[in-house]
């Protein structure tokens, strides 16, 4: 477990990977993820649910891909979300990492951006990482501050990229370097 102020990041079970079904179900949720590439509006069945965990334990196996829990650090902890990177390119030493905070009570609480801090501590520190990036669709702008406030930097937009609810949004890329997030 990697654990922060408000934060743990535990590996994933198969009891969390069923807890994501209500939310990759739910359309607010889901909206606010389109642009991170690991919730999508859809109707997910519970059989790709498990396929999905079965799958993510291979790449976790062969650290292509990593994917954790977020749960609270309380008395009785709960789990709010996930977190994880992907395109984890080890001779440029660069991935992109999404996070998805489904239980909508913990939104717009600092809990996403403490669970992210703690991933990118873990991706320059223990995997040695140089680059990490994430992109996000322009109009979830609580997303943008907390990443913002890990400092990411706005590195591209991508005009009329994401379709979301019958309308265009622009995908917006972010970038952190190892020597930025150090100076934190």
């Amino acid at each position: 477990m990697m654990t922060g102020q408000k934060t743990e990041l535990r590996p994933v079970s198969l009891g969390d990977y069923k807890r994501t079904y209500d939310w990759r179900n739910d359309e607010e949720t889901a909206r606010f993820e389109a642009g991170t590439g690991f919730f999508r509006l859809s109707n997910v069945p519970m059989e790709k649910i498990e396929a999905d965990y079965e799958q993510s334990i291979i790449k976790l196996d062969k650290r292509e891909e990593g994917e954790f829990s977020i749960y609270t650090v309380e008395d009785t902890p709960e789990h709010i979300g996930s977190i994880g990177y992907r395109e984890l390119n080890m001779i440029a030493r660069r991935c992109t990492v999404g996070i998805g905070i489904g239980h909508k009570e913990y939104w717009g609480k600092g809990y996403g951006t403490d669970a992210m801090k703690i991933l990118i501590r873990f991706l320059f520190q223990t995997m040695n990482l140089e680059r990490i990036q994430l992109d996000t669709w322009s109009g979830n702008k609580r997303a943008i501050r907390s990443y913002e406030k890990c400092r990411f930097e706005v590195e591209g937009r991508l005009r009329n990229h994401s379709y979301i609810n019958g309308k265009y949004y622009d995908t917006i890329v972010m970038g952190l370097l190892r020597e930025d997030f150090q100076c934190e």
